[in-house]
């Protein structure tokens, strides 16, 4: 009988660890949230294993959590992690306006908010924001599809249409604004058309920054404005996936690479994109560089858990409609076939089995 109830009280013991186990508990101010959008793009993938991997050699106990693009699962992810015990988010949106209600109540707990990448707009609870200059990204997308133009289709005028990201993140707006400071002049000098006359953000904007999405209003351009002979010089693509899906639309309407095919933009540097570039189908990509970033971001969980002060370089630029959010912003390359070597190989960023 007392064998029985020893066994018994071990039972109830173990299960209370196991609830304990499960509920989070126990983590205490070692505890970190990496919260990402999305696998579905391989710079997610690389920025949240990076930071999970500093963050746990630093001491951490890190819990990375990819929500595939729907705005209720990075919620219900986030709000776990709160109740876990998180003292610290790090958080890329996949739409910067949905979390206020549940990051606001973290901050009455005490948990501190990293921005990462995406503003979160709309609360007071961010406490920093980990990015690149996203403005100079939207110049630099801009002054290569310029060179790009002047360099392989001759004489101007250029017939160019543009692309933006998705509505529903922030950097949209900044990658939006850096392009039309480089383009918009030369739209009003008539160096650069554009036939759709489709140049407000909200007309070409690309939701969650798909492929097929971009694809298909590609084909709806061409169709609309090109079947009569007019020549497409060049395509202003925010990111490399939509890249991939507006040179899927212009080799389906008949333009050959290597011939007469657009000078095409992007971003990212992904492995798909940087072939493309070495094969002559893309032209350009921006690398940011997403080690740098996750270190920036992990030295701030670093600073504000034991006390210091994380280092910031920009306090004007940020707006999230509530508070200028103390930022730290680096800097972003222009990558093309005659640099890719040098700024996305030999630096590491990819290897040679993800081009091959």
């Amino acid at each position: 009988m007392k064998s029985f109830k020893k066994v018994l009280v071990l039972l109830v013991v173990l299960s209370m660890l196991f609830t304990l186990a499960a509920c989070g508990l126990g983590k205490g101010k070692n505890y970190i949230g990496i919260s990402m959008p999305t696998k579905s793009s391989e710079r997610w993938i690389k920025d949240g294993e990076t930071m999970k991997k500093i963050l746990d050699e630093k001491g951490y106990t890190t819990d990375l959590q990819f929500a595939e693009d729907d705005i209720p699962t990075q919620k219900s992810q986030i709000e776990n992690m709160i109740t876990k015990g998180a003292k610290v988010l790090i958080i890329a949106a996949i739409d910067g306006s949905t979390l206020s209600e549940t990051l606001d109540q973290a901050a009455k707990q005490g948990v501190k908010v990293i921005s990462y990448d995406r503003l979160l707009v709309n609360t007071d609870a961010v406490s920093y924001y980990a990015t690149f200059d996203n403005r100079r990204v939207g110049q630099q997308q801009a002054t290569s599809l310029v060179e790009g133009l002047k360099k392989e289709k001759g004489a101007g005028p250029y017939n160019i249409e543009l692309f933006a990201g998705s509505p529903d993140d922030t950097n949209s707006f900044y990658f939006y604004s850096g392009a039309m400071d480089v383009l918009q002049p030369l739209i009003d000098d008539g160096t650069i058309v554009v036939p759709s006359g489709q140049t407000e953000q909200a007309e070409m904007g690309t939701l969650r920054w798909d492929g097929a999405v971009a694809q298909a209003r590609m084909d709806a351009l061409l169709a609309a404005n090109y079947s009569s002979g007019t020549v497409l010089h060049g395509v202003l693509s925010p990111y490399d996936g939509i890249s991939r899906g507006v040179l899927s639309a212009l080799t389906a309407f008949g333009y050959v690479p290597g011939k007469d095919l657009p000078i095409v933009t992007g971003q990212d540097a992904e492995a798909a994109s940087i072939k493309l570039i070495i094969s002559g189908e893309q032209y350009s990509t921006i690398l940011k560089d997403t080690r740098d970033l996750a270190a920036v971001a992990a030295n701030m969980v670093n600073a504000v858990l034991t006390g210091s002060e994380p280092e910031i370089n920009d306090t004007e630029t940020y707006n999230n409609n509530v508070k200028i959010v103390p930022s730290y912003l680096l800097e972003p390359y222009i990558v093309t076939k005659d640099n890719y070597q040098e700024l996305v190989m030999d630096s590491g960023y990819l290897k040679p089995e993800d081009i091959k």
